[in-house]
């Protein structure tokens, strides 16, 4: 997630409840309300012989564990370059605009080009990879050819303008030429793309018949509760059961039936809404809904798309109410976005299904976790915007091991992901925390005067307004999640939180201080934090929890911000893209930071992780006010060192390995965007000339691209 955009549209903040921090609900009144299926309360607490039970359920790696850190740490540094540790090679593979058929001319770079339907999107990010066998087949072991799934989130943009994407910098005003609209409809999505190893380098396939784009003009079909609902119903398609594409695609996942999963996450901010808006829908609930998602009336568009015409590719983004219903303009094509998208990567045919039974938010990525003959499948997501919340997903359906392999990945999805409870996550000061049920069995859902919830499509539609109606704990910023394949617990980046003070701070949002980015003065929770769960059985709703790691500078104060004791080989702001490797059992953390840039550039942390209680409690004050909250221990190089730093101006993001952990896929995402749209002409200006200036491509505009990282000597990466 851009972080410059993030200052403006990306940077959401909605959620003006005044929901509780931590042990602040009125008790008594929830007390009297049934709001877990088959569970009460006493689940809250998770014990220490729990933990075992659920490291025995995760199992392992592949054998390959890494108990230490070998690697040399790589050094801060503002230079225009990836650097790896030394022994390992990275590679550029994959960047924007990179021709995905064999027709495709290849790619200037100079703003001419066009055909974004057969190239490489922009902002690449979240992605996995689907081995192939020698014959194309499918392979789970495979790791010298295969596919990688990637979502391309955004673009570079100032003052409107996709401005690296056009000739001479694009339009700053409204209206914007079509030509300039069409292309930037283009790069947004997904790609799907086939990769091949000769053993020594990796090497993209352009001819691929396996090559797909998704882009925001890509047929979808709604599934799950929201299916047919009335608040998705468009001029496009008067039955709310299609859409079209995908937006602002964050993070990703795998599904355990095997195809890709991603997270729509900033797609409000593409929306026009006219000023007498709310004044033409009257007393339509969905003015709440819109406002709760962050697009009050007369809010500007990102890149008014809106503006280049009459035509229905650009009066989509046009969300005001100017049709006798909605079945004649496009009030609603707002709410056809902030799902998981799900996608067969094998399968070319395959129709993009939206997943609304997840719920309707900033969605980054989805992890699940392990599965169990018998048992529902879980999932784990955050919605990435300050003062949001933490979710989690029950399937209706048991998992059935035949369902790993299936003929038809897509309808396995239908089966787990289309029914299911939604939970979303209250932390207590105690370290217990619990799930609370977002669905209409939740009498306090289904009373709610806060707003009015008539069945599972408003839940699926309106999520947001479901969680505040429980009282779920606000966060600062939850991103990623990750499992951790060797005990079951989960990981969950914060990765900051500007508006985060010391009377709004508690046990799992404890910071809130002073930082200096040269003479520049930052406040909140300026670096971030990462949260862990810990459950005895995926299904629970109680769980304990602690905060593993809070991010910050080396030489910060030890008693209020430096709180994991970290040094020069492995500080940090900002944590946003986290994996576990299945092979190693390591943990990748990603940053995204403009609060520490003014030292380094954005980076790839290596961690080996502990589990939950593995620390202690550290208080706080401010004023008269105490927070005790729960770390884990204290890091050190030898457990928690940075392995990449990234070129000027990009986020580190996405991130995947082949299934011998020999190979690791990373994500570099907007080098350069701090470069002036009035520079777009002028190299000697740009930020950043990545990754020209490494020897992938023409031209010198900088370019997100993906890069492939092998150990020298062909071993498993971080071993």
């Amino acid at each position: 997630m851009s972080f410059k955009a993030e200052s403006h549209f990306n940077n959401e903040d909605s959620n003006t409840t005044n929901n509780p921090g931590i042990d602040e609900i009125l008790e008594a009144r929830l007390s009297r309300r049934r709001l877990f299926k088959g569970a009460g309360l006493a689940g809250a607490a998770v014990g220490a012989s729990a933990l075992t039970g659920c490291a025995t359920g995760m199992g392992g790696g592949s054998g390959h564990s890494v108990g230490s850190l070998s690697f040399k740490a790589v050094a801060k540094h503002t230079s225009d370059k990836v650097v790896v540790p030394e022994g390992y090679t990275a590679q550029v593979l994959y960047a924007l605009g990179d021709p995905l058929t064999a027709s495709t001319p290849a790619f200037r770079n100079d703003g001419t080009d066009a055909d974004f339907g057969n190239r490489a999107g922009d902002h690449h990010d979240g992605m996995e990879w689907f081995g192939l066998d020698a014959q194309g087949r499918p392979s789970r072991s495979a790791a010298l050819r295969g596919l990688i799934a990637m979502n391309h989130e955004a673009t570079t943009d100032e003052k409107l303008s996709s401005f690296f994407l056009h000739a001479d910098g694009g339009t700053a005003t409204l209206p914007r030429p079509a030509a300039e609209v069409d292309k930037e409809l283009m790069i947004h999505g997904l790609s799907v793309v086939e990769v091949q190893s000769d053993g020594k380098r990796w090497a993209y396939q352009p001819d691929s018949p396996f090559n797909r784009r998704i882009t925001t003009m890509t047929e979808a079909a709604i599934h799950g509760p929201a299916r047919g609902s009335e608040h998705l119903v468009t001029r496009y398609d008067n039955t709310a059961t299609r859409a079209r594409g995908t937006l602002n695609n964050c993070g990703a996942g795998r599904t355990p039936w095997g195809s890709f999963v991603s997270g729509e996450e900033n797609w409000f901010g593409y929306f026009f809404r006219d000023a007498k808006d709310d004044e033409a829908r009257k007393n339509d609930k969905q003015v709440k809904g819109l406002v709760r998602y962050g697009r009050k009336a007369g809010a500007a568009s990102r890149h008014g798309w809106e503006s280049a015409g009459t035509a229905d590719q650009y009066a989509r983004w046009n969300n005001s109410a100017s049709g006798a219903s909605a079945k004649d303009d496009y009030r609603n094509e707002m709410n056809t976005f902030g799902y998981v998208v799900e996608l067969d990567p094998y399968d070319g045919r395959s129709l993009l299904r939206k997943r609304t039974a997840l719920g309707r938010m900033g969605h980054e990525n989805i992890t699940f976790a392990k599965v169990s003959p018998g048992q529902p499948v879980v999932a784990y997501m955050g919605d990435d915007a300050r003062g949001e919340y933490i979710y989690k997903f029950v399937s209706d359906a048991k998992w059935d091991a035949a369902d790993a392999e299936p003929a038809n990945r897509l309808a396995a999805g239908d089966k787990y992901l289309d029914k299911g409870t939604l939970y979303a996550a209250r932390f207590k000061s105690d370290g217990t925390g619990q799930w609370l049920e977002l669905s209409m069995d939740n009498p306090v859902i289904a009373g709610s005067s806060y707003f009015e919830f008539k069945d599972a499509a408003d839940i699926a539609v309106f999520t947001r307004l479901a969680a505040d109606a429980v009282g779920a704990t606000k966060m600062d910023r939850p991103e990623w999640a990750g499992v951790n394949p060797k005990n079951g617990e989960v990981y969950i980046t914060l990765t900051n939180n500007s508006a985060r003070t010391g009377a709004t701070a508690d046990s799992a949002n404890p910071r809130a201080y002073t930082d200096m980015k040269g003479s520049k003065t930052q406040k909140g929770n300026v670096h971030g934090h990462i949260l862990r769960l810990a459950e005895s059985q995926p299904t629970d709703t109680g769980f304990r929890w602690d905060i593993y790691l809070f991010a910050s500078e080396a030489d910060a104060d030890k008693a209020t911000v430096n709180l994991s004791n970290l040094n020069d080989e492995n500080d940090l702001s900002s944590p946003d893209g986290l994996v576990f490797s299945q092979a190693t059992g390591l943990c990748w953390i990603e940053t995204d930071d403009g609060a520490y840039t003014d030292k380094t550039n954005c980076m790839l942390m290596a961690a080996v992780p502990g589990r939950v209680g593995d620390g202690g409690s550290k208080s706080l004050t401010y004023g008269d006010k105490t927070v005790t909250t729960h770390v884990g221990k204290a890091q050190t190089p030898a457990t928690f060192k940075r392995f990449l730093v990234g070129p000027r101006g990009a986020e580190i993001t996405g991130i995947t390995e082949t299934p011998d952990g020999r190979a690791l896929f990373v994500n570099i995402q907007h080098p350069g965007e701090n470069t002036k749209m009035a520079d777009t002409t002028n190299p000697a200006k740009y930020e950043s000339q990545w990754p020209a200036n490494a020897g992938y491509g023409a031209g010198q505009r900088p370019r997100s691209a993906t890069i492939v990282i092998t150990k020298n000597d062909g071993g498993v990466i971080g071993s």
